[in-house]
C-alpha cells in the first residue's frame, strides 16, 4: 500500500531472547496478511533495539506519513501513558489495546486445551479427567486490566462452559483471591490461564502465581495467529478512506497494467 503509514508494533519490554521470538513471529504473521506494509517493531531498550520514540523521528525526519502505533498488550498498561505523550508531540496516531476481543478468548482456550486443561471445542463431549472446572484469567496491569479482562473472561466462560474469574498477577493476593472464590463457590480444579500474549509480564509472576495457589497453568498467548490478525485488522481500521484522487489514480494503474504490450514494454 503506496503512502500508507508504517506499522509500529509497540512492545512493552527490553528486546532480549525472552521477547524477541514472540514478537518476530507476530510480525511474520502480519507481513503475511497485509503484504507490502512496512512493519517494525519498538521496544523499550535493549542492545540495538529501536525504540518508539526513535521509530516516530526517523518518519518525521524522512517526510513520511507519521506511523501507527500498535501496543502489543490484550489491555490496560503502565506503559501506555508515555506511549500517548508520544503520540501527542509527534502526532502519531497509538491505538487501543487488543482486547477485550473474541479472538483472545478462543487463544487462551486453545492454550488451557494443549495443557489438558479444558477440551478443544464443546462438539468432543468426552471427559477430560485434568479439565478445569474453574478458571482464573490472569493479567497485568492493575485491576484496570483486570476489570478489562473481565469482558474476555466472558468470552471465555462461553466457550469453556465453566465459571472464569479476572486477577491481577501484579496486585498482592488479587490471584489467590480469585482462586478462593472459585473453590467456596465449588470449584474443585481450578487453573490459571494467562491473558497475557508473553513481553508484556515478568515470567517469575506466572510461576509464582501458579505456585502459591497450588494451580495449573496454561501458557501464555505467545505469537497464537488470531494475535497477528488483530494487529494487522486494528491497523486496517486505523487507516483514513482513500481519497476520490487516490481511488482512481490506483483504477488507472491497474488499466495500465491491463493494458496490451504493457508487459512487453517492460
Amino acid at each position: 500500500m503506496a503512502g500508507s503509514p508504517a506499522l509500529v508494533l509497540a512492545v512493552p519490554a527490553v528486546a532480549g531472547p525472552e521477547s524477541r521470538p514472540v514478537v518476530e513471529e507476530l510480525l511474520s504473521i502480519v507481513r503475511t496478511e497485509q503484504a507490502g506494509i512496512e512493519v517494525t517493531a519498538a521496544y523499550q531498550g535493549g542492545e540495538d533495539a529501536p525504540t518508539v520514540a526513535g521509530l516516530l523521528a526517523a518518519a518525521a525526519e524522512a517526510g513520511l506519513p507519521a506511523p501507527v502505533v500498535v501496543p502489543l498488550v490484550p489491555g490496560p498498561h503502565g506503559f501506555l501513558p508515555e506511549l500517548h505523550k508520544l503520540a501527542a508531540e509527534t502526532g502519531a496516531q497509538v491505538l487501543d489495546p487488543l482486547g477485550p476481543h473474541p479472538l483472545l478468548a478462543e487463544a487462551v482456550h486453545v492454550r488451557l486445551s494443549e495443557a489438558g486443561l479444558a477440551r478443544a471445542d464443546r462438539a468432543r463431549l468426552f471427559a477430560i479427567a485434568t479439565a478445569a472446572d474453574g478458571v482464573v484469567l490472569t493479567t497485568v496491569g492493575g485491576e484496570e486490566a483486570a476489570a478489562a479482562a473481565g469482558i474476555t473472561g466472558v468470552l471465555l466462560a462461553s466457550r469453556l462452559a465453566v465459571p472464569v474469574v479476572p486477577a491481577a498477577l501484579d496486585v498482592p493476593g488479587s490471584v489467590a483471591a480469585a482462586v478462593a472464590h472459585l473453590r467456596a463457590t465449588g470449584s474443585e480444579r481450578p487453573a490459571l490461564a494467562p491473558l497475557v500474549i508473553g513481553p508484556e509480564a515478568d515470567t517469575e509472576l506466572l510461576a509464582t502465581a501458579a505456585e502459591e495457589t497450588g494451580c495449573a497453568s496454561a501458557a501464555p498467548i505467545g505469537a497464537y495467529p488470531t494475535v497477528g490478525q488483530l494487529i494487522a485488522s486494528a491497523y486496517l481500521a486505523a487507516l483514513p478512506e482513500p481519497t476520490q484522487e487516490q481511488l482512481e489514480a490506483a483504477e488507472a494503474a491497474i488499466e495500465q497494467q491491463r493494458a496490451p504490450g504493457a508487459h512487453a514494454a517492460r
